[in-house]
């Protein structure tokens, strides 16, 4: 198998864990208003400064550097959505949770190793590419939202086709020079990408209920 084939299907089970988070259940079932919603957008605000933030770092290394990709950065989709979702003061509003925190740590800690950027980014970004469309559609059904605002974070018009740019960035990760031992250590983190933003959903589903 190529390296991207054997990177899903090692993680496939830490995916499907991520996606079976009550929060996302809840929220997909529309029985959160729309702040309870704005609470993970809060929360992918900080995740997406740090792994953007490290994309702008590494934006020059030989192998990082081909997964740094401008038109995916998120900063400005997430600030309109928040701003949409709580007014301009929207700032006042927001904070990293405990989870957000351990998450935007890791991410910080594993920027000098290029396999552990590409293991978050392609965590992050892959999910958004996929699965994440279908999110945007029932959350604008739920909640609305059109473009400008609300579900700017899903829609990335500027890379043009969906399928095609995942194409490319399977084939970027084939083109990876890795042996086995560190094909391993990306897939190990991927695993654990998987699991701190899991901790994050699982954290805002007891904000949410504890607020009920």
């Amino acid at each position: 198998m190529t390296f991207s084939q054997t990177l899903r299907e090692a993680t496939w089970s830490d995916h499907e864990s991520a996606e079976d988070e009550s929060y996302l259940k809840e929220l997909m079932s529309g029985r959160l208003s729309a702040e309870e919603y704005g609470e993970m957008v809060a929360q992918h605000y900080f995740a997406y400064l740090a792994l953007d933030g490290a994309a702008e770092r590494l934006a020059d290394h030989p192998v990082a550097g081909r997964f740094v990709f401008p038109s995916l950065y998120r900063q400005q989709a997430l600030e309109r959505d928040l701003a949409t979702i709580y007014g301009p003061s929207w700032e006042s509003r927001i904070a990293p949770s405990k989870a957000t925190r351990t998450l935007v740590a890791r991410i910080e800690q594993v920027t000098d190793w290029p396999g552990g950027y590409i293991a978050h980014h392609y965590t992050r970004y892959m999910g958004d590419l996929s699965g994440g469309q279908f999110i945007r559609m029932e959350l604008q059904k739920i909640y609305g939202y059109g473009k400008g605002g609300g579900v700017d974070f899903y829609v990335f018009d500027e890379i043009g086709s969906l399928p095609r740019f995942k194409n490319e960035y399977r084939a970027r990760l084939d083109a990876l020079d890795l042996d086995e031992a560190e094909q391993q250590r990306i897939i190990r983190e991927v695993r654990l990408a998987y699991q701190l933003n899991t901790e994050v959903l699982a954290e805002l589903l007891h904000t949410v209920r504890s607020a009920a």
